[in-house]
Order: C-alpha cells, then structure tokens, then sequence
C-alpha cells in the first residue's frame, strides 16, 4: 500500500465515516514522504560530473606529463572519497553515496588508464577483479543500494570482458556476486537489488554455459538455483523479484522452442545427457520445493512447469506442440493461483501470458491450414469468450473485506 493511495481513497474513507481524520493522519504518518526522487539527483550529478571530467582528461590524456596523469588519478578518487565522507558524516546521504560512487568509477578508470600508461599486458582479468572486490566492499562499508547496483554493473563488466577479449571464465568474480552480494542481499532483501542480483547472476551463469561449450539448456540449472534461493527468504516481495528474471528466461526460451522449434536444425543443442542434466534440476527442485515448504507458500511449486524437459520430444512439429503444451500449462497455474489468492495483479498476468501463448499457438499451427478471414474470425472469438470467462470467473470471487457497520 502506497501514501498516494492512501492519500486519495482516505479521504472517501473519512467521508464515508469507515474512519476519523485522525486516524486517516495516523496512517500517512506509516508511510512517510519519499525523497527518493530528489535523493537521486545528487547521484546521477556526480555520474554526470564524473563522465565529464574522464571525458576530459582522455581526450587529453596522452599530452599530459606521466607526473600528471598519476597526480589526476590518484586525486580525484582520493577527492572523491573525502568529499563522500565529509557530506555522509554532515547528513547528505544522497550526495556522500554519489562521491562514493564517484570514486569506485575512478578506481576503476585508473586501473585501465594505468595499464594503458605502462604498457602492461595482462592476460587475466586480476586489475578488473580488484575493481569488483573494492565495489563489494563499498557496498557492505556503506549499505548502499546504490553502491550494490554499481557492483553488480562492475562485476557483469569484468565478467564479460574475460570471457569476450581474455577467453578465460572468472569463477572469483561470480563468487564475489554470488557470495558477497548475495549474503549482502540476504541479510537486506529489497525487490530492485534482488531482480539486478538475480539478472546480473544469469549474466554469469550464460558466459560460463559459453564458456564450457555445454548444451544450452543447462543455463537452467544455476537460473534455477537462484530461484530457489529466493523460496528460502522471508522477505516475499524481494524473494519474488529474485525469482522473476529465472521465470522469465524459462518463459522466453519455452516461447522461443514454441515458435521456432518445428525448424529441428538446432535441437541438437537442446540435449545433454538426460541423467546427468534432469539428475540436477531434481536436485534444484528439492531444494526449491524444501524452502516453499518451509516458508509456507508451496502451491508457487506450479512455476516449475516452465522446466519441464519437453525439448527431449524430436524435433519439428512434436517438439513446439510439447513447449506450447508447457506454456499453456504455466499460464493456467498462473490463472488458477491468481483467482485462487485474489491476487489482481496475477490475473492480469496470467491473463496477458494465456493471450501470448494463445498468438503464437495460432499462428505456428494453424495459419497454414485455414483461410485468414478465418483465422480472424476464430481469434476472434477465443478472445472474447476468454475475457467473457475471465469476469464471470471475476464476479463469482467475494469481495475479501466486506464493508462492516
């Protein structure tokens, strides 16, 4: 519940006697005034000042003194860390987190730039690593939210440039997202830096899936150990969006087998060895399904119908059929929990999922059998007898508060 909404619906409610104005100002007072949009200004000016200044100075940088270079780059992250220090000790969060951040960048900035001045050839990704060790440091020194999405920027950042220009894979840099950002999220959940976290972690799980030359599909056992991280915390807004980038990707990949996985020419990536691979999503689940059951929301189990292996089908027409069928199935557990809650937001979901699936059904399977008119007349209708469906469904469900006098 925001403050906007119980600025606007308080006001009915005092009118309607449902409460005082008194206790309509006790409730605004649980849900103070958000600075955040101000809040973020001193940090997106001290991004703005800092990519000024290194603009400046590279385009400059190799006529100025070796001396000077130095001098540049040592004291404006040192700047930086006082002035960070000087406006958090006197209040100014927003503006000592930007300096903060101001000064990571910089630290990351000379570590190329001195490479560069020196001439020294690295053929691993150490200088990049010492960037990711400083940014998870800063974040656990300063808790900032802040500070944990510049980390995890940096340690996609060092990640990627050793897979793409070192051909090398950094287990330390995941493990410093994994474990370091990971337990800093743990102990602090919140929704933004658990769907970056869990974005930034499928970012590391792809490079090392590239890396190892493995079959595709066991990307899904890392995304999957992350959802299951989220069943096991209690904070469930934060656990979900944690959970929301691996359902995503499972989505999008069934969606992706849905449309184009009757061509069969590259189903041969889509199959490891079955024990080996379905051994360890078992392994996953259990653990998925341990932490629903101790958290209490078990009937979320139904989110692991997006990885169900029908991949394994031959490829060609079996094998989109089996992904729709996976589809349709995820939609209506969707549906089903959504009406089953009262959860408005997850009708809606489930609502736009079923219409997706429903498209692209139609058009994969059907558009070469039948004339087009027909085929409008006929999504047509499945159309309106769904949203007909959906508010009969909508109308049967009692209101959950009804109003008591």
């Amino acid at each position: 519940m925001s403050r906007k909404f119980i600025e606007i619906e308080g006001q009915h409610w005092v009118e309607q006697g449902i409460i005082s104005p008194e206790q309509h100002q006790r409730l605004l007072a649980l849900y103070p005034e958000q600075q955040r949009a101000i809040g973020l200004l001193p940090l997106l000016g001290s991004l703005l000042v800092g990519l000024s200044a290194l603009s400046l100075v590279a385009a400059n940088w190799q006529e100025l003194p070796e001396l000077l270079r130095l001098g540049l780059l040592i004291g404006s992250m040192v700047a930086a860390y006082l002035g960070g220090e000087h406006f958090l000790q006197r209040g100014f969060r927003s503006m000592g987190i930007g300096l903060v951040a101001l000064g990571l960048i910089l630290f990351g900035a000379g570590i190329v730039l001195t490479s560069q001045m020196y001439q020294l050839v690295g053929y691993d990704v150490t200088g990049l690593l010492a960037w990711v060790v400083a940014a998870v440091v800063l974040t656990f020194i300063y808790q900032s939210h802040f500070l944990f999405i510049l980390a995890v920027a940096i340690g996609v950042l060092a990640q990627g440039y050793s897979v793409g220009s070192l051909s090398s894979y950094s287990y330390a840099s995941a493990g410093l997202m994994a474990g370091g950002l990971g337990y800093y999220w743990w102990r602090r959940p919140d929704a933004l830096c658990g769907a970056i976290l869990a974005t930034g972690l499928l970012w590391q799980s792809a490079l090392l899936i590239n890396h190892l030359h493995i079959k595709i599909t066991w990307f899904f056992v890392p995304a999957m150990l992350v959802y299951a991280a989220g069943d096991w915390q209690p904070n469930r807004p934060a656990a979900r969006a944690l959970q929301a980038p691996p359902l995503v990707a499972a989505f999008l990949f069934m969606l992706g087998l849905g449309m184009f996985g009757e061509a069969g020419s590259y189903t041969d990536q889509l199959r490891p060895h079955f024990v080996g691979f379905v051994g360890a999503l078992l392994l996953v689940f259990g653990l998925s399904v341990a932490g629903k059951r101790a958290r209490g929301h078990l009937s979320s189990a139904a989110d692991w119908l997006l990885l169900l292996p029908g991949y394994y089908f031959p490829g060609g027409l079996p094998l989109a059929v089996a992904a729709l069928v996976v589809l349709y199935a995820y939609t209506g557990s969707v549906l089903y929990r959504g009406y089953q809650e009262q959860a408005s937001d997850r009708v809606n979901l489930g609502t736009a999922l079923f219409i997706l699936t429903t498209m692209v059904a139609y058009f994969k399977l059907t558009w070469e059998f039948m004339d087009k008119s027909l085929f409008f007349l006929l999504g047509g209708l499945l159309l309106l007898g769904l949203s007909w469906y959906l508010r009969r469904r909508a109308r049967a469900i009692p209101p959950s508060n009804p109003p008591t006098h």
